[in-house]
């Protein structure tokens, strides 16, 4: 479940990082094998007040993103500055029942 926690987390940071460069981004630009324009789509799931369940989009999403890779990011200070909350960033995987990856 932790490493679920840290995934969703590290999926939140690339999110909100991209948000907050203003840059516009195309769906040729991946993080993770994942465009960037495809990982913004669950974004109201880790946002607080009133976060929504992951969407079907979210979790396919989620589905073909190299998640050993998105655990590189997990250490990110930057989600609650940028209002992403890590408890709901956290439970993602779970709410999509993903495969967790080993050593995440």
């Amino acid at each position: 479940m932790e490493a679920a926690r840290k995934l969703v987390l590290v999926v939140a940071a690339v999110l909100v990082v991209v948000a907050c460069i203003n840059v516009e981004v195309s769906d040729a630009q991946t993080i993770c094998n994942v465009s960037v324009n495809n990982l913004m789509s669950c974004k109201p799931a880790v946002t607080k007040p009133n976060p929504s369940r992951p969407t079907k989009t979210c979790c396919s999403v989620l589905s073909h993103a190299d998640l050993k890779c998105l655990c590189s990011y997990r250490n990110s200070n930057l989600l609650p500055s940028l209002g992403i909350d890590p408890n709901l960033a956290m439970q993602l995987p779970a709410k999509c029942k993903l495969p967790h990856p080993a050593n995440c």
